[in-house]
């Protein structure tokens, strides 16, 4: 049976009191949301806080509400309630459709928008036992200084898991982040970096305070996601699209991918690809070839490697098939 190891567990009321606690706790404090993905990983030795400072008594960061500019969520709101709210169901399904793909009902209870978006970078030689990793010498993700991944490698490529952080960069949504030193507004994409390690550019101090949802208007986007079983697992593929539309035609695109790198990973020229047209066949194909061709999986996740590359083309596909149908 794996065990926590001993820490302190706080409960702060306010963002304030929660940053205090956070700089007086210093490295061995380590801020939880729903906890779904941090407890696993302090069970496994993976990380070790000594202070756990719990962010869900914290109002402000819970609720929904409809604004001029769009939608804003706060990060602690369970993804089983994301997925039930009147708004975001009505104007922002793909958000409400990729969170009800988070692993299963009874974690989904549990688990939030904000730890979802914020989630650990996965790997078949990270996410394993201490007893198992320290047998193969450990990775440098966490206690070596080798990515057995790719043994060659100067950097971790542990991958993004994220379900719903490959809808917010294709939507393009941003986030407010609160520290000590004041607060910043980032576009979703940006706060990624493609680094099994550093995954992140929140600092470990800041706290993400707001997700912020551009206005419905004039687009529509979708997210697939490809695993083993139909729940439970993480994504070893997900494809978000967002398309903005004027008339019948596409005036802009976005194509995401997730579990293929350490951030979710937006393809430039598959979006190109779709600008200007009527999501004909032709223009899907050359989408799917696009989003293909940069699409590197490694032998980290489940599934045989070449394999998932080959469904980047065909998800895709059935991602802007939906997209054309609805259109019609």
């Amino acid at each position: 049976m794996l065990r926590l190891p001993s820490f302190t567990y706080l409960q702060p009321k306010t963002l304030t009191e929660a940053l205090a606690m956070k700089t007086e706790a210093g490295p061995a404090g380590s801020y939880v949301a729903g906890g779904t993905d941090l407890y696993p990983n302090m069970k496994r030795r993976q990380q070790e806080p000594k202070v756990v400072i719990s962010l869900m008594k914290i109002r402000e960061l819970t609720g929904c509400e409809m604004r001029d500019a769009g939608c804003v969520v706060g990060p602690c709101i369970t993804l089983t309630d994301l997925c039930a709210d009147p708004t975001i169901r009505q104007h922002y399904d793909s958000v409400a459709h990729a969170a009800q793909l988070v692993s299963t009902p009874l974690l989904r209870n549990m688990g939030t928008l904000g730890g979802n978006l914020c989630l650990d970078t996965r790997c078949n030689y990270y996410d394993q036992t201490y007893e198992w990793r320290k047998a193969i010498d450990f990775c440098m993700k966490k206690d070596g200084h080798i990515c057995w991944v790719a043994p060659s490698s100067p950097r971790c490529w542990a991958v993004s898991s994220s379900d719903v952080a490959p809808v917010m960069v294709a939507l393009g949504a941003e986030f407010r982040l609160v520290g000590p030193k004041g607060e910043r507004v980032v576009p979703a994409a940006r706060l990624y970096a493609n680094d099994g390690i550093d995954y992140l550019t929140k600092q470990p101090d800041e706290i993400l305070a707001e997700v912020r949802l551009p206005a419905a208007d004039g687009w529509d986007a979708v997210y697939h996601k490809l695993r083993r079983r139909g729940s439970f697992d993480f994504p070893v593929l997900g494809v978000a699209v967002w398309l903005r539309w004027d008339g019948r035609q596409v005036a802009d695109a976005r194509v995401v991918l997730g579990g293929v790198a350490s951030l979710p990973q937006e393809v430039a020229q598959a979006g190109a690809a779709l600008t200007g047209t009527d999501l004909s066949d032709e223009a899907i194909r050359a989408a799917a070839e696009a989003a293909y061709r940069p699409a590197k999986p490694l032998d980290n996740t489940d599934f045989d490697l070449s394999w998932r590359k080959q469904m980047t083309r065909v998800y895709v596909k059935a991602a802007l098939a939906e997209l054309r149908a609805r259109r019609r």
